[in-house]
């Protein structure tokens, strides 16, 4: 066998071990749905159950609802430049197309 504690329970690691070992049925004499178990329950999960988000992760949470809720309609942009190419009046700038694909590819 190993050297791990058996007094100490794995399910709470921050309880105090026990003074004598007895047993795990006698360890927690508690009925369940009580009042006197969900209070037992409580003043470790409290001090064991601690989740830290960090900065970052909230500042993203924060950036992304704000882009979700500004949804961009484009509809009327997309319909006039449909008409532009059917209508042969569309012209392309070729300066900010090389300048968009040179960015895309220099870009690292």
């Amino acid at each position: 066998m190993n050297n791990i504690d058996s007094t100490r329970s794995n399910f709470f690691p921050n309880a105090k071990p026990s003074t004598k070992n007895t047993g795990r049925a006698n360890q927690v004499n508690l009925k369940s749905n009580s009042y006197e178990k969900q209070k037992y329950i409580d003043s470790y999960t409290k001090r064991d159950a601690k989740v830290e988000i960090p900065e970052a992760v909230r500042d993203f949470s924060k950036i992304k609802k704000v882009a979700d809720a500004a949804e961009v309609d484009n509809t009327q942009k997309i319909a006039a430049l449909k008409k532009q190419i059917a209508d042969g009046t569309y012209k392309v700038d070729y300066d900010a197309l090389a300048d968009k694909i040179l960015g895309e590819e220099f870009s690292v």
